[in-house]
C-alpha cells in the first residue's frame, strides 16, 4: 500500500549563485510543515552539474487531500513569513509532474528522517531520476518494453525508489501549475556514494519510439535532510 499515491515531481530553478540559501531555507522552515498538514516532502536534492537547481517531491494521501494541504500551507502562516525570501531566490517553479504511483507498491518510498545524531553527515548516497515522456496512447506499451531496462538498473546496483506515472486527473490546486505535456513515467533510484549512472543504453530502441523526446537522465544528490537516500540500515 503506497501511503502517498499522490506526488508532485518539483523542479526548480534558482537564481544564480542562491542554491545553497534556498535549500538551507527549504529544510529548516518546510518539511514539518507539510507533514503537520497531511502531507510529506518525501525527498530534496540539487541535481548534479546544475548549480541552480532543486528538486523536491510532495506526497499526498489522496487527489482531494492535495488541494486541501496545498491551501493550508500557501494561505498560512508559515509561507505568508517566509515566501517572499523564497521567491526572491527562484527564477522558475513551474516545471512540475503530477505523478502516481505505475502500480500498487511502485511510490516512493516512506523513508523516516534523518536522524541528527546517527547520521551527523546527513543524508547520503546517489539519486537518479530517469523521466521519460510518452507519445500520447503509448504508455502502457512502454511500460512494458521498459520493464528490463528498470531490471538492468537494478543489476547495475540501482535500487528502486519509485516508478510513477502521470496521473490522470486535473489540477485542483491551479494557484501551483502542473505539466500537461504527458503522459510521462520517472523511474527512480537510489545508490551507495559513488555509483556510475544508471545506463541509459538499457532502454532498447523500440521502447525509445515510443518516446516524445529522448529520455532524460537527472544525477542527484540528496540535500541534507532528504528522506529519500541511500542508507545500508534502512
Amino acid at each position: 500500500m503506497d501511503t502517498y499515491p499522490v506526488i508532485e515531481f518539483r523542479r526548480y530553478t534558482t537564481v544564480e549563485g542562491g542554491q545553497a540559501a534556498f535549500s538551507r531555507y527549504f529544510e529548516t522552515l518546510f518539511p514539518e510543515a507539510f507533514q503537520q498538514l497531511g502531507a510529506l516532502a518525501l525527498g530534496q536534492f540539487t541535481e548534479r552539474g546544475n548549480p541552480n537547481s532543486f528538486l523536491w517531491m510532495r506526497g499526498f494521501t489522496s487527489w482531494e487531500q492535495r488541494a486541501v494541504a496545498n491551501a493550508a500551507f500557501y494561505y498560512g502562516p508559515v509561507w505568508r513569513e517566509h515566501k517572499a525570501t523564497l521567491n526572491g531566490l527562484m527564477t522558475d517553479s513551474d516545471n512540475v509532474l503530477l505523478l502516481r504511483p505505475l502500480r500498487p507498491g511502485s511510490g516512493v518510498p516512506v523513508m523516516p528522517a534523518v536522524d541528527p545524531v546517527m547520521e551527523p553527515d546527513g543524508a547520503q548516497g546517489e539519486a537518479v531520476a530517469i523521466l521519460c515522456t510518452v507519445k500520447p496512447g503509448q504508455l502502457d506499451r512502454f511500460v512494458e518494453l521498459a520493464e528490463p531496462a528498470f531490471a538492468a538498473w537494478n543489476k547495475a546496483g540501482w535500487r528502486d525508489a519509485g516508478i510513477l506515472v502521470t496521473l490522470d486527473m486535473p489540477n485542483n490546486f491551479p494557484q501551483l501549475p502542473v505539466r500537461g505535456d504527458g503522459p510521462h513515467l520517472v523511474w527512480l533510484g537510489i545508490a551507495p556514494p559513488g555509483s556510475p549512472p544508471a545506463p541509459l543504453e538499457a532502454l532498447t530502441d523500440a521502447a525509445r519510439d515510443l518516446l516524445h523526446e529522448p529520455p532524460e537522465r537527472i544525477l542527484l544528490r540528496p540535500t541534507h535532510r532528504s528522506r529519500l537516500r541511500y542508507n545500508t540500515k534502512i
